[in-house]
């Protein structure tokens, strides 16, 4: 069996998950994402993420990160959604492609779960894109549904859609 878990990040994973973040951008979402967002330098990611460990926007903001032994694979990042009021937001959960398919996000999801519900929450949401049939059967096959929202991100060169997954907390 694996060496695996996951844990609250700490100021020295900064650079590891912008790595992650990076690698996983460029890999998964270049038809996505606008060229200057997988252009951004690794030690200004880094320097954000380090921003979000130490100094995190509210006390329900969690960076989580997945280790296989002592390598950082993955990560998710949450915290309270602006809509709808009172969830909370599952707003990046990204395992590099190398590792996955090895339980990385489902352990990763299952801690931010456990915290959540330790926060009060009781509905979590998160946004797939349209384009992204991968990350859309993982929430779906995690019991995560649709609920209808939809935004756009104009990329300069057209706008890429998002569909809006919920769950109720106390169920899942």
């Amino acid at each position: 069996m694996a060496d695996v878990s996951v844990r609250p990040a700490r100021p020295e994973d900064a650079e590891r998950v912008a790595r992650v973040q990076l690698s996983t951008w460029r890999t998964a979402y270049a038809d996505l994402l606008p060229a200057e967002a997988l252009d951004v330098p690794e030690v200004q990611a880094a320097a954000l993420w380090l921003g979000a460990v130490e100094s995190p926007p509210t006390p329900t903001h969690r960076l989580l990160v997945a280790m296989e032994r002592d390598e950082l694979v993955g990560f998710a990042a949450s915290g309270p959604a602006e809509d709808p009021q009172g969830a909370v937001e599952l707003l990046t959960l990204l395992v590099e492609p190398r590792w996955g398919r090895r339980g990385h996000a489902s352990r990763l999801v299952a801690a931010s779960v456990e915290s959540w519900r330790t926060d009060g929450f009781t509905t979590a949401v998160a946004w797939s894109w349209e384009r992204d049939p991968a990350t859309r059967g993982f929430l779906t096959g995690s019991g995560w549904e649709p609920d209808g929202a939809t935004r756009g991100l104009d990329t300069g060169d057209r706008v890429e859609h998002q569909l809006r997954f919920h769950t109720d907390l106390r169920e899942a």
